[in-house]
């Protein structure tokens, strides 16, 4: 009897317990597309790299008593509400508790503010809890709720963001400046993915090609090849989700002698990548900035996660 009741208090006993989990932003992605194999037809293969930037999502859960339920504030992050009860049925825990999010990441411009939400949340319920889940488990639990960016590991990854599957760790790359512009409006993500237009076999193997390059500069340092194969991929994403300022701002990064640019793929925001290790990098940056002010949005500097 003592061990049935001693099992029985066990959620008692974790009540007032608070854990806290913290996940950063991606300005959109360096390269987004599909590789070739089995399912194309399907729409497999679809994958991104990502690009962390100094924006953050915190997730504060504390355990409450029985028949508390589950809460969330704000109250819509209704992901996040989503994903704490389905960790804590994986985990056997019952849904009481209350999760309080705060972010320093705009939502619906392609940021990423979705997934650093569920992964920062994530890592709150996981700390209270004291149990873990694997990150394929965790990928499949994001990708029920929606298509998720690799937040949830460190660097630079190539991750399937259907299936929720880590692909391959870049590496990492010194801390960059994006100077972007945002063209207004939100994007939502599941109704993106959902519309989506698939890719053909040609553009599978353009796609494979940037990736098998794109691994080889970020671990050669080789920022300009970078810049490079992140331009290309904005331009081959006009066809997806077109931006009226990318012809606009492709020259002012020629002008400026930037790294190239770098596209939220399913966003609302282009930027042109700075090195702060360039010789001229304050002058550079103040044109760029000069510029991109005459376009129609809103002009916003991020910077990247660096070695």
């Amino acid at each position: 009897m003592r061990v049935v009741e001693s099992l029985v208090d066990q959620p008692r006993r974790g009540v007032g317990r608070v854990g806290l989990g913290t996940a950063n932003g991606t300005f959109g992605e360096l390269l987004q597309g599909a590789l070739p194999g089995p399912g194309e037809a399907e729409g497999e293969g679809r994958f991104l790299v990502t690009l962390p930037v100094a924006r953050w999502s915190t997730a504060r859960f504390e355990l409450r008593a029985p028949g508390s339920g589950l809460t969330v504030s704000p109250a819509g992050k209704t992901k996040a509400l989503a994903l704490a009860r389905s960790l804590l049925a994986e985990l056997g825990h019952p849904a009481e508790g209350s999760l309080v999010l705060h972010s320093s990441i705009p939502e619906g411009k392609g940021l990423a503010s979705s997934s650093a939400d569920l992964v920062a949340t994530a890592r709150a319920v996981l700390a209270v809890v004291g149990r873990p889940v694997s990150p394929r488990r965790l990928g499949e639990l994001l990708t029920a709720i929606e298509p998720t960016d690799g937040v949830m590991h460190p660097g630079i990854v190539a991750f399937d963001h259907r299936r929720g599957v880590h692909l391959r760790t870049l590496g990492r790359l010194p801390a960059l400046q994006v100077v972007a512009v945002d063209q207004g409006g939100h994007v939502d993500t599941v109704a993106f993915n959902r519309r989506s237009p698939g890719y053909g076999p040609g553009e599978r193997r353009t796609y494979a090609r940037l990736l098998g390059a794109l691994g080889r500069a970020v671990a050669d340092g080789d920022l300009a090849g970078v810049g490079a194969i992140s331009t290309e991929s904005a331009d081959l994403n006009q066809v997806r989700m077109p931006n009226r300022n990318f012809a606009a701002l492709r020259e002012i990064c020629r002008t400026v002698g930037g790294l190239g640019l770098v596209a939220c793929h399913s966003g609302t925001m282009i930027g042109v990548l700075l090195s702060p290790h360039h010789d001229d990098y304050r002058a550079q940056l103040s044109l760029t900035v000069q510029l991109t002010e005459d376009l129609p949005g809103r002009t916003l500097l991020y910077r990247t996660l660096g070695t």
